[in-house]
């Protein structure tokens, strides 16, 4: 997940929104770190759970990372109150399925499956990490467009 950051963090740039869904354990906080080291901010990139949002900002004068945590936000207009810059920041937003009503013309979703099960009777707790994951990137909006 952290090497498909880095190269997903060579497409995007300011205005970019990413929703990333799956479950816990899925792998959406370890692809925002490697989208935040492809895009050289400063860091560590780390879960925003506590504080719903963390704003990384680039160590080479490119655009800054906003990471969001929506798991308890509840609608598109408390992500708005969080007042994100999004015109002029890459933001990747965890748990914001269908939280984007208004909020952006165009967007990527990402759908990360990790197989269930996989790990069950695995010798250490972290030995998962390497699991293989399906991912599934939809474009919304005319950003996307060819």
């Amino acid at each position: 997940m952290h090497a498909l950051g880095i190269e997903l963090a060579q497409l995007l740039r300011a205005g970019d929104l990413l929703v990333l869904t799956g479950p816990l354990g899925a792998g959406k906080t370890t692809l925002t770190r490697g989208i935040g080291e492809g895009l050289e901010v400063r860091g560590p990139v780390t879960s925003p759970t506590f504080v719903l949002a963390r704003t990384h900002p680039s160590l080479v004068g490119g655009v800054p990372l906003v990471h969001v945590d929506a798991y308890r936000l509840s609608n598109a207009l408390e992500l708005d109150d969080l007042d994100i810059d999004f015109a002029r920041s890459v933001v990747v937003v965890e748990w914001g399925g269908g939280m984007l009503d208004g909020v952006a013309e165009s967007w990527l979703e990402v759908e990360i499956v990790r197989p269930t099960g996989a790990s069950e009777g695995a010798a250490e707790p972290e030995s998962d990490a390497d699991e293989p994951r399906t991912v599934t990137v939809t474009a919304f909006g005319s950003r996307w467009q060819s």
